[in-house]
């Protein structure tokens, strides 16, 4: 394996514009707000006291100097690969041999969202965990989600095109002959990718779900149900799970699939339109209890949000679904199983499927049902505390599952490199 010795590119850290975070603020200042009566309890969408909240803070507590600091604690990069303007954040590995891997995150994540994990994957050894298990880890945002600026030039992005990316960005920017994966929500999608096309080039990958490849495949993608009727021989707690998960998923993925461009006009338009459909998710999709301040501070749901907001990234992000349809992913060659790099996954019960409920019958049904064939899957695991969010909800299960993934990955390579 090649690790260069000196890194070949300069840092470019992030930094942005006065005049980008004052018009933000004017915009801030100039919110309409829409009426909202009889909604304390979310039940129609984000309610408007939740948001005045942020906004206010937002325009004038609020300290995106301080954030940027935070995330300026880290190597940033900007580099053109395949002529597609690409950010990644880097944290060296510090151990006896570390391995790169590339983390790629989802919808509606930015890069920042690995940001608990990174130091104990690069430096296991300052954590209590072994040196021999570092990685050199390389963070970027997916193009159109954020920095280094608004996309274009790219509008049939999508995952499997970016998992073509990012193993240029890997193997011909980076001139590492062998590296890691690991991906969650569209990133997950992207990390099974380069384990079906490029596995021989992979130590193997780890992934946050276990959704095949085709998931967007298909005339009716945007149904999250995939046209399942609710029957009756269903039992009341199945119904009430897939009613649930309908609720969680079914709005973002139809909206974001076939009217993701009208949406965009308002959220790219308006900063409180923009953090309204954030935060519904962020809201939703975490397991948090009834207290989303349990999850994310309102630094950190800004932190976030800012990066959306000065960027102008909301129409691409969305871009990525419906681009998933348009352009139906197929496979890059017909050996089985689909994704032949060696595959980890870490699976939540939050959001466990009808009928299932501990940690342990998550793991059976995964390695019993239909998702599991598409993987040559080595080491499974399921948590009870944890969303959608599963690198920053539950830092610790996700670097302890990868670690496993991996760490008898690299002892075999170095043993054939010997």
């Amino acid at each position: 394996m090649t690790v260069p010795q000196t890194f070949p590119l300069e840092p470019t850290p992030i930094h942005v514009p006065d005049e980008v975070l004052d018009d933000l603020r004017t915009r801030l200042a100039l919110t309409r707000p829409p009426v909202d009566e009889g909604n304390e309890d979310w039940s129609y969408g984000v309610p408007g006291s939740s948001v005045r909240e942020l906004i206010a803070y937002w325009r004038t507590g609020y300290d995106w100097r301080k954030a940027e600091s935070a995330l300026n604690r880290y190597e940033h990069y900007e580099v053109s690969v395949a002529g597609v303007p690409v950010h990644f954040l880097r944290k060296p590995g510090r151990g006896p041999r570390p391995i790169p891997l590339i983390l790629t995150h989802g919808w509606p994540w930015t890069f920042w969202h690995w940001s608990k994990v990174i130091d104990p994957l690069a430096d296991p050894a300052a954590f209590g965990g072994d040196p021999a298990d570092a990685f050199d880890v390389i963070v970027p945002s997916l193009p159109g989600f954020g920095f280094p600026g608004p996309l274009t030039g790219f509008p049939d992005v999508n995952f499997w095109k970016v998992a073509d990316l990012w193993h240029l960005l890997m193997t011909r920017t980076l001139d590492y002959d062998k590296y890691a994966a690991g991906g969650c929500d569209i990133g997950a999608l992207v990390s099974s990718q380069l384990g079906h096309k490029y596995a021989d080039e992979l130590y193997g990958i780890h992934i946050g779900s276990g959704l095949p490849l085709d998931f967007f495949n298909g005339p009716r993608a945007w149904d999250f149900a995939r046209n399942r009727p609710l029957t009756d021989d269903q039992s009341p707690d199945a119904r009430a799970r897939t009613v649930e998960l309908d609720r969680r998923f079914a709005s973002h993925v139809a909206v974001h699939m076939l009217d993701g461009a009208t949406l965009a006009h308002a959220l790219s338009d308006s900063p409180a339109g923009l953090l309204a459909w954030l935060l519904e998710r962020w809201n939703a999709w975490s397991d948090n209890g009834g207290d989303l301040a349990s999850v994310f501070s309102k630094d950190d749901l800004l932190t976030h949000a800012t990066i959306y907001w000065v960027n102008n990234s909301i129409a691409t992000s969305m871009r990525y679904y419906a681009n998933a349809n348009r352009h139906p992913w197929t496979p890059a060659h017909d050996r089985t199983p689909v994704v032949q790099a060696p595959v980890g996954v870490t699976l939540m019960t939050y959001e466990n499927p009808p009928g299932i409920h501990t940690a342990d019958e998550r793991i059976e049904a995964f390695k019993r049902g239909p998702q599991s064939t598409w993987f040559h899957h080595v080491n499974v695991n399921a948590h009870d505390h944890g969303g959608h969010f599963i690198p920053w909800e539950n830092p610790e299960a996700w670097v302890n599952d990868l670690g496993r993934t991996f760490h008898d990955r690299r002892q075999a390579s170095a043993q054939d490199s010997t």
